[in-house]
């Protein structure tokens, strides 16, 4: 977050932050995201937990005259991601492209619903800011994305995403940004054992910056050749002779 904290002081902001689950499982990285108004794509673990975008928290009846009102609560607990795609059903899974590969369309089937993730890291933050503005909580828990992607033949959904991107994104918008990692992916391996991002023996911080600032610049010059277009080939010398031809 200190990364993005300086990005926003420069006046940048990123179209999206995405990441694997090791990350996106972190309730605490997608509340400081959506806090700072950053939108993001994060893979998360099968078994994170989160309501279905209908559910209504409910307030239990008070017990005598004593105390204060119970604050409102689901009945039900949450159930994992897991169990939320299954319960949709494969027909509710369409098939997308997001990209050509250099083997053809890269395809699977994916389905997006609202859902609101819960789980203790979730709620108090929450609940702690509602007490402190209004002095309770009314239980609603923000709702956002849940992109699942269930390949052909798979017995069960494989991926989840959660994304805090607005209501009516559509969803090939969802999945282009969810599998855009490979790309990060590629780029670091290009970076390492192309460019030379882990020769990098030294101690010093400013030696180490140099280093990682040269490679990326590195990086940057030859993105930037690859992407340009061809440049125009000359035309090849005419091969006819000047001389009339002679015919008998």
């Amino acid at each position: 977050m200190d990364m993005l904290d300086t990005l926003a002081g420069w006046g940048m902001t990123p179209p999206a932050v995405v990441a694997d689950a090791a990350y996106g499982t972190n309730a605490h990285l997608r509340a400081a995201l959506a806090d700072r108004h950053i939108a993001y794509v994060l893979a998360i673990r099968a078994n994170v937990t989160a309501h279905p975008f209908d559910a209504k928290p409910v307030a239990p009846d008070r017990k005598g005259d004593i105390g204060c009102w119970p604050q409102p609560r689901y009945r039900d607990p949450a159930p994992s991601v897991a169990a939320l795609a299954t319960s949709l059903g494969p027909e509710v899974f369409m098939p997308l492209t997001w990209r050509q590969g250099s083997r053809g369309e890269l395809r699977s089937r994916f389905a997006a619903v609202r859902v609101r993730p819960a789980g203790t890291a979730v709620e108090r933050p929450i609940r702690a800011a509602a007490s402190a503005e209004q002095g309770w909580w009314d239980g609603v828990l923000p709702d956002c994305w849940l992109l699942i992607e269930w390949p052909e033949g798979a017995e069960a959904p494989t991926n989840y995403w959660l994304s805090n991107l607005s209501a009516d994104t559509p969803i090939i918008d969802l999945v282009r940004l969810a599998k855009v990692r490979w790309r990060i992916e590629h780029d670091y391996r290009e970076l390492k054992h192309g460019l030379g991002l882990d020769h990098f023996e030294g101690r010093s911080w400013p030696g180490w910056h140099h280093h990682v600032t040269l490679v990326t610049a590195a990086h940057a010059f030859l993105t930037e050749q690859r992407l340009a277009p061809k440049a125009p080939e000359p035309a090849s010398p005419s091969t006819r002779s000047s001389t009339p031809s002679r015919t008998s």
